[in-house]
């Protein structure tokens, strides 16, 4: 399911027009991005919880010359599903 899916579906679910889904869809998303920019875990009860976490720096090599190169540190999204979430 992409975006323009999504707001459909949340348009569907709520009786709200496809404007009003897309714009409640995009303050969502504009939040937890905030949020996980500040270094904040994002929690939602019986569904999971986003959080950042660091990735430390690691050798790799490169497929194409088999050359050995350095892999920067960096800051991930991580999910975690709650009980909730079930398949």
């Amino acid at each position: 399911m992409n975006k323009s899916e999504f707001v459909a579906a949340v348009a569907a679910k709520t009786e709200w027009s496809k404007a009003q889904a897309g714009d409640a869809v995009q303050a969502f998303l504009d939040c937890v991005s905030e949020g996980l920019k500040e270094g904040q875990s994002i929690s939602f009860t019986g569904f999971g919880t986003f959080s950042v976490t660091d990735r430390a720096e690691r050798q790799g090599r490169n497929p194409k010359t088999g050359e050995s190169i350095t892999i920067p540190a960096k800051k991930v999204v991580k999910f975690k599903p709650g009980k909730g979430l079930e398949l």
